[in-house]
């Protein structure tokens, strides 16, 4: 199986579908039709017997840079456009709650909001020592989504996920490695060894890894679909107020000056 689109190329090669972010002049920043097409690799995967790995990673020097907010300011945004985006996400971020196979993320560069929040639902992360993972809501009058207001918390601590959600914390790959939300943090100009290391999948059972996958994501599933249900719920609220805006203004307009 080969796709590819504009922004997301896909391969399946030995079990291992590998999907790239290839938006770097944006820095990988995700759209909504970016979205879209990430649920549907996922739901189509799923139900590929021959995949048993779906590895996210990135072109570029950024894994993500979050959410594109340039696109959104140029939708024009009814009630009708903001409920449809704020379903595509939820639609996303369901999809990676509910995937049956192993979901990795292979981190290359900075991951930010939306692109560090879903890590905390990924089954391993690895990443390129130049990577760091932040989640400046705040400073865009958002709200923490990818079911991070759940999962940062058991993973890093109430203290310093308190430092991320809240404050907008830039941690670094040795310390996400630390606290948990990374595996195992290689050398840049050596992480493509990382694809050797999975191509061993082969010699594993992938009826055992299944089962196992089971059994660690049975316990909190429908937590977690509760969480982004409400955490969804919160960002449409956002969305209708005036400071979201003014801050998207600011932050577009700063972002032009440099």
């Amino acid at each position: 199986m080969a796709h590819t689109d504009s922004f997301i190329l896909s391969t399946l090669n030995n079990g291992i579908q590998k999907v790239v972010l290839n938006k770097p002049a944006r820095k990988n920043a995700l759209s909504i039709p970016m979205y879209k097409e990430l649920t549907i690799l996922l739901n189509k995967s799923a139900k590929d017997d021959e995949v048993l790995i779906f590895a996210l990673t990135a072109n570029g020097d950024f894994f993500s840079s979050g959410n594109d907010i340039g696109a959104v300011m140029e939708m024009e945004l009814t009630p009708t456009t903001m409920e449809n985006a704020n379903l595509t996400l939820k639609d996303f971020i369901d999809a990676i709650i509910m995937y049956p196979k192993l979901l990795i993320a292979v981190v290359n560069g900075p991951a930010i909001g939306i692109a560090s929040t879903i890590l905390g639902i990924f089954d391993i992360v690895y990443a390129s020592d130049k990577a760091y993972f932040q989640t400046p809501f705040s400073s865009l009058g958002l709200v923490a989504e990818g079911c991070s207001t759940y999962t940062f918390p058991r993973l890093l601590g109430l203290s310093k996920a308190g430092d991320m959600l809240y404050l907008g914390y830039k941690m670094n790959a040795q310390e996400a490695m630390k606290y948990g939300l990374v595996s195992k943090v290689y050398n840049h100009d050596s992480l493509e060894e990382v694809w050797d290391y999975l191509n061993n999948i082969s010699k594993l059972s992938s009826e055992s890894i299944l089962a196992t996958k089971q059994l660690v994501s049975k316990w909190n599933r429908e937590i977690l679909l509760k969480v982004n249900a409400e955490e969804i719920k919160e960002l449409k609220k956002r969305f209708e107020s005036p400071d979201v805006i003014e801050r998207f203004i600011n932050f577009l307009s700063r972002k032009n000056k440099l």
